[in-house]
């Protein structure tokens, strides 16, 4: 039977689980409580697998913490036990407002906050408040940003916004301070709470990465144990039939920017209408060499396809990023618009 006696060998899981199961029941208890379900879980696992652990490696390890709480007075702050904090001593509609502040888009004022959100989210709030307000508000983000939002707001009233602000002076500073803490209390902290990222939208995309035969599994017991995310997360998911949805000038601009050897393997395993698709973007003479060039490799490994495919789907992403093409959205039935 192996005794853990170096305690230089110990990982922080490892010196926390020594410590919780040292401490008795009683103790640990008080201290898993204060814990989020993924700590536990891996102290736990950690508690599981340790062992014997000698009683002088147990000593050492209280000395060793004693003196690090001792000599610095160091703490490890975070979102959740500042949460799991205020929830011990305020409302908790008070700490969800706050931790929602706190969460919000990055920025030092709110002005800078306001400077890091997409401008169609901007716009669809500020439509329905006064121009003077709207004026307010563009006047004090940068131009650049400023110029995208007025694009998006309804070209009447965005005419009046434009109006208010040529006859703006300088603005009163209890008006500022008015339209700031609206913007904070209203606006930042339902965005803030929206923002959070959705787990199906997560799962989604860890999927699109994962190989044919893999992402088939974990669908099908996905399915089994719960259908309705199964489906959201397959409409989320963007596979390389989706590129079909994209018009001919993306597809031409996809085909410039693909590594040559990557789109017949990719092609390989596509549905008859997308082959057509893209061969009806290709030259004549470019098609006639890629259609017998797919046809001289004979059968290829399901793995390559997976990979070839994956590629130009996240290559598709990356333009799209850059604005270099614009991609339909699995999650509406928007056309696109170029």
């Amino acid at each position: 039977m192996r005794v853990r006696e170096d305690f230089r060998t110990l990982a922080g899981p490892e010196k926390a689980a020594i410590l919780m199961l040292a401490i008795g029941e009683e103790h640990a208890a008080k201290l898993f409580a204060l814990m989020d379900d993924e700590e536990i879980k891996e102290i736990s696992q950690t508690m599981a697998n340790l062992g014997t652990v000698s009683s002088s490696l147990v000593e050492r390890l209280f000395i060793d913490f004693s003196e690090q709480i001792s000599a610095t007075g160091s703490l490890v702050g975070s979102y959740e036990s500042t949460e799991r904090l205020l929830n011990k001593v305020l409302a908790k509609d008070r700490v969800n407002n706050i931790m929602e502040e706190i969460r919000g888009p990055a920025g030092r004022t709110m002005w800078d906050k306001l400077g890091n959100v997409n401008e169609v989210v901007l716009a669809n709030y500020l439509k329905n408040e006064y121009p003077q307000t709207v004026a307010v508000v563009l006047s004090k983000i940068k131009a650049d940003h400023a110029a995208r939002v007025l694009a998006q707001l309804p070209e009447g009233f965005a005419m009046e916004v434009v109006m208010r602000m040529l006859r703006m002076e300088a603005v009163n500073k209890d008006v500022l301070d008015d339209v700031e803490r609206t913007l904070r209390t209203e606006f930042m902290s339902n965005l803030a709470r929206t923002n959070r990222r959705d787990a199906h939208e997560l799962i989604a995309e860890i999927f699109n990465n994962l190989d044919r035969n893999t992402e088939n599994r974990f669908l099908t017991a996905l399915e089994e144990r719960n259908r309705n995310s199964a489906e959201r997360i397959k409409s989320l998911m963007f596979t390389f039939e989706d590129l079909s949805k994209l018009d001919p000038m993306a597809i031409q601009t996809v085909l410039r920017n693909a590594e040559k050897d990557k789109v017949p393997i990719a092609l390989k395993g596509a549905s008859d209408g997308l082959k057509d698709l893209f061969f009806s973007n290709m030259s004549e003479r470019a098609a006639k060499i890629m259609r017998e060039e797919m046809g001289a490799m004979g059968p290829v490994r399901l793995r390559e396809v997976d990979e070839a495919q994956t590629y130009m789907v996240q290559m598709a992403k990356d333009l799209a990023a850059r604005g270099e093409i614009v991609m339909a959205d699995n999650k509406d039935d928007d056309e696109l618009v170029y």
